[in-house]
């Protein structure tokens, strides 16, 4: 963890050389956030709610997921670019080194920038919890920590997952944009809003309904399901066949000669 945390000291510093296109970058994704903000308060000026949501509700969840993406995007960015490793020959250096493939690839690549959309999550929390009409006993306020440490834990595992089809393919397949900023677009809303066809799919198939929806039901108060709030502990363990999938196509992997 030691070194881990001189990679994130020297990266940081990497990124402040160029302080202006930091800040820059950080305030464009702050301003993208909050466009979709704006978005969703007009159309809750004009409904009221949504499948039975306020805005202050509907607000909580979205601001869970961006939090999530957006610790997952910062911190787990080097499996997001992996076909930039392989296709550019640094994943044969990579994989004659001491330390393991999965810390050298974590630890290649941090967008600190994704500051900017967590900015507005925070944001989004400040103003919602106070108004939503939830009573933060201690159960609930765990219930909204481990939605969010789900959440970082499911990005995470469908950038691992993107990384692990990339050995077989060398390019990377956008279709996994779907899931990954797809997913960050569904939560902003409860996903039975969309249908029960997406529900069941982001629950059986991608586990994202674990730690947006379920959860969230009792959080608001519209489940009296107690084991609702452990459902992220067991999205998270979608990042096991994830890993599993990356370590396989890592023995299959045969250098690109670049």
């Amino acid at each position: 963890m030691k070194l881990y945390f001189k990679y994130i000291g020297m990266i940081f510093r990497c990124r402040m050389q160029y302080k202006s296109s930091f800040f820059m970058t950080t305030l464009g994704q702050f301003l993208v956030s909050f466009t979709t903000f704006i978005g969703m308060y007009f159309m809750f000026d004009r409904f009221g709610a949504v499948d039975g949501f306020t805005m202050e509700e509907v607000m909580i969840c979205f601001a869970v997921v961006l939090t999530a993406f957006s610790l997952a995007e910062c911190f787990v960015r080097g499996f997001d670019v992996f076909p930039r490793l392989i296709r550019s020959g640094e994943l044969d250096r990579i994989l004659v080194r001491p330390r393991s493939v999965a810390f050298q690839v974590l630890s290649s690549n941090m967008e600190f920038s994704r500051v900017g959309r967590l900015l507005q999550a925070v944001v989004m929390l400040v103003y919602a919890i106070p108004r939503c009409g939830v009573d933060w006993t201690p159960d609930k306020i765990l219930t909204l920590v481990l939605m969010m440490l789900g959440g970082v834990m499911l990005f995470s595992a469908l950038f691992v997952l993107y990384a692990g089809i990339s050995f077989f393919t060398i390019e990377g397949l956008e279709f996994m944009n779907i899931f990954t900023d797809g997913s960050r677009e569904f939560g902003k809303y409860p996903l039975s809003v969309y249908g029960e066809g997406v529900l069941k799919f982001m629950t059986y198939v991608i586990p994202f309904a674990l730690v947006q929806y379920y959860p969230f039901l009792y959080l608001v108060g519209r489940s009296d399901r107690v084991w609702y709030m452990l459902l992220p502990l067991a999205a998270g363990l979608f990042l096991i066949p994830c890993a599993i999938f990356f370590w396989v196509g890592l023995r299959k992997y045969q250098s690109t000669g670049s």
